[in-house]
Parts: C-alpha cells; structure tokens; sequence
C-alpha cells in the first residue's frame, strides 16, 4: 500500500469509493469542482491510499487556522482491517501538526453504525456530547 497526496484527477474514483461505502453521505459538495476547490484551499493534507495502481482508500483534511477537520474517510470493502484507515489517519494528523494544528475534529452520521464502531474504538479519538452540530447551505450566486 501506498500513500499519496489526493490530485483533482482523482474525483472520479474517489467519488464511486464515497458512493460505495456506507456511511459517507454524498451531497453538491462533492461534485468536482468543490473537490478541486478544497484540495487548492489545503494543499498536501488529503490523502489516498493506493495497492497495485488502485485507489482503495482515502481521507480529505483541512483546517481553519485552529482545527483540523476530517472528512471521508473510505477504505474499498475488500481491503478493510489491513490497517489502512489507521495510517491514513496517522499520515493526515502529522502533515496537519507540521502546519501547527494539534487539535482535529470528525464529524461521523448517527446513520453510520460501522463508522461509529471504528471511531468509538479508538483510544487516541473521544465521542463528545457537549456540541450538536447545525448547519445551513447559503446560494451562491
């Protein structure tokens, strides 16, 4: 397996590997251009995981300045528990401390039992139950 930096010709892939794992929620966001958008806004901090010239996994990351945030975490169904979400996780929270963000956030479905499970077996991740998150969508014109 091998790490590598998310590339806009990578969207297609990327997209089908979103749509194929349950969990992961599609919405306008992840059209093509909003992708290209967020790699340029956070350059070297999305990864995908490649075996044999293949993307079977990746994870998006960004900050704001303070916080880390990530996004889409996918592994292909047939390469589950070889420890590639780990590493990519591990790869992302390292290039985020080199650009002096210590503190990272996940924002997981309750829809996703099985994005749950992984996240809540973590011991360096805690579920906390002091926020609620709200959101809105505003027209761009």
């Amino acid at each position: 397996m091998h790490l590598r930096e998310a590339t806009p010709a990578d969207h297609a892939a990327l997209h089908a590997l979103w749509a194929g794992t349950p969990g992961i929620q599609l919405r306008d966001e992840d059209a093509c251009a909003p992708f290209c958008a967020y790699l340029a806004r956070n350059p070297g901090l999305s990864l995908v995981a490649e075996t044999d010239g293949r993307i079977v996994g990746c994870l998006l990351a960004g900050h704001d300045g303070r916080r880390g945030y990530l996004q889409h975490l996918a592994v292909a169904c047939g390469y589950r528990r070889r420890g590639i979400a780990s590493a990519l996780i591990a790869a992302v929270l390292q290039r985020l401390a080199v650009q002096g963000i210590a503190k990272s956030h996940v924002f997981v479905l309750d829809a996703a039992p099985e994005a749950l499970a992984f996240w809540r077996a973590r011991d360096d991740w805690s579920e906390r139950g002091d926020i609620r998150v709200f959101s809105t969508v505003e027209q761009i014109r």
